[in-house]
């Protein structure tokens, strides 16, 4: 079995034995898909520390949540640090519009971030635009 279909079980497994016990919240609860509208705009980024940078990377990254999840139009935003990789970082975002999107990129600490890369990043953030299917 791979690895991705053993977490797939587990998640499974977990979310049903806490719905059974009543401790899980309910699924329209945690996943809002019907309330991102056609046309949303996502965004796949990734990014790699440095060598010896990586708690440092990973800090700077995760003080990025709250305050984009605060964000007016900011329907999502999840970071993600590769298992196999440490310092290998992922963002998945959803915006409203592009519009949005590209107001979050010029925000004060999203600013502060980019400025803080040089240091602590291999290279630059790769963004991927995506379309969200339906």
């Amino acid at each position: 079995m791979s690895n991705s279909k053993r977490l797939g079980t587990c998640i499974g497994a977990l979310l049903t034995a806490a719905l059974l016990v009543g401790t899980a919240p309910a699924i329209a609860d945690v996943v809002a898909y019907p309330k991102i509208p056609d046309g949303a705009y996502a965004v796949v980024a990734r990014i790699s520390a440095k060598p010896g940078k990586e708690a440092a990377l990973r800090e700077a990254s995760r003080q990025l949540i709250p305050a984009v999840r605060a964000e007016p139009n900011n329907l999502a935003y999840f970071l993600h640090e590769s298992r196999e990789e440490p310092g290998r970082f992922t963002f998945y975002e959803i915006f409203a519009t592009q519009a949005d999107f590209e107001a979050h990129v010029a925000t004060k600490h999203v600013q502060d971030w980019f400025a803080k890369l040089p240091e602590l990043a291999d290279g630059t953030v790769q963004v991927t635009p995506l379309n969200i299917l339906k």
